[in-house]
């Protein structure tokens, strides 16, 4: 088996997905689905994004070799963005469906991040305010100078 092969197999069974339920979800044949597995042969390029959705995985974890496991790559990586940013003012830009009114186009302090969201700061016309809000609205944050 080639590594692809093997990360494909390993977070099908991981998902709880049996050959013939994987290939019906991505309209290709169980053997089809058997020999990507085994290595064989490879998926065609415009099925590795189906792939990686259907197996909730990043298509850089499936077709890199020296990324072992999804959490190496993404997740670990994202939180060490996410950390090196807390306790400091930020500016945050909101993707435009999400934006909260109280923290648009004010400086805040990121406090902490749990889980999927992050406690900020916020001085605003109502005065000092503290929220939760979804890690998945924030589009960017551009890092205020220490004043």
């Amino acid at each position: 088996m080639n590594e692809l092969g093997n990360k494909i197999a390993k977070k099908r069974r991981d998902v709880g997905m049996t050959q013939i339920e994987f290939a019906e979800k991505l309209n290709v044949t169980r053997q089809t689905v058997s020999r990507w597995e085994a290595g064989t042969v490879l998926p065609d390029i415009d099925k590795i994004s189906d792939i990686a959705k259907l197996l909730d995985v990043s298509c850089d974890y499936l077709l890199r070799d020296d990324i072992k496991e999804e959490t190496e790559s993404v997740a670990k990586g994202v939180s060490r963005l996410l950390k090196s940013v807390e306790g400091k003012t930020v500016r945050l830009n909101f993707f435009e469906d999400e934006a909260d009114i109280d923290l648009l186009n004010n400086d805040c302090r990121i406090l902490a991040f749990e889980g999927n969201w992050m406690k900020v700061l916020a001085l605003t016309k109502k005065g000092e305010i503290e929220k939760l809000i979804p890690v998945s609205s924030v589009l960017s944050f551009e890092v205020k100078e220490a004043q």
